[in-house]
């Protein structure tokens, strides 16, 4: 029970920090009557390189980060306490991968908000369950679809105002991190069958025990906005 409460605490703990990072970003801007949002993902400019970087860390109000936080707080969780070895790296490729094609074809208009990531984690988790085969990451896989099916129209240019092209993308990112990934990270269990003449064991793939101690290891849909500060509109 301590080992399983640990790890709970470990996989909260980096999603918890980053979404904290978050808040900092915009109490700092709010108490310092500043607007960061010209640091964020403007496509195919010099400046707006460091949006790739940058732009998931900022948000144009309260109301764009608080539906951006619980979506993160949960799925970061998630990922972390069933694909723990390789967690960060999933992290990463979908971060990296989203903001470089955000800003190689994205509409001429700053990208600001972390929902492409968002979208990255749910289809990350989706299809992670599909490739490796596994009813347990399958089940995962459905109840993902079932608390954020809803965020598939995010991908379509429905509403202005939204980075539509952070969710499509982010959401790419994640099935490809999915594919890339889909032998690593959570070993393979062996189940021992018994006192047969060979005491036979079998591996299954991708079979890794969440529920077994180990050690230590609507308006859920986000919303990434085109965010552009006045007098500088440049969304078509």
């Amino acid at each position: 029970m301590r080992n399983t409460t640990s790890k709970l605490f470990f996989s909260l703990l980096y999603p918890g920090l980053f979404v904290l990072l978050l808040w900092g970003v915009k109490l700092f801007e709010v108490a310092e009557n500043v607007n960061l949002s010209w640091y964020g993902l403007f496509p195919r400019t010099f400046h707006g390189l460091i949006g790739i970087a940058v732009s998931p860390l900022l948000h144009a109000d309260y109301s764009h980060l608080t539906a951006n936080t619980i979506p993160l707080l949960i799925l970061g969780t998630v990922i972390l306490y069933f694909y723990r070895s390789i967690a960060f790296q999933i992290f990463f490729w979908v971060y990296l991968m989203t903001g470089i094609w955000v800003w190689a074809i994205g509409r001429d208009a700053y990208h600001i908000g972390a929902s492409g990531i968002i979208y990255g984690f749910v289809t990350f988790l989706f299809f992670s369950g599909i490739f490796r085969k596994d009813t347990r990451f399958m089940a995962l896989s459905l109840f993902v679809v079932f608390l954020y099916g809803g965020t598939i129209w995010g991908v379509l240019p429905l509403k202005n105002g939204m980075s539509w092209e952070s969710h499509l993308l982010g959401s790419l990112a994640g099935l490809i991190t999915a594919y890339h990934f889909r032998k690593e990270g959570p070993p393979n269990r062996t189940y021992d069958l018994g006192d047969d003449e060979e005491n036979e064991k079998i591996d299954v793939s991708g079979d890794y025990d969440p529920f077994e101690n180990s050690e230590t290891t609507d308006e859920n849909s986000s919303i990434n906005y085109n965010y552009v500060p006045k007098d500088t509109e440049k969304d078509s």
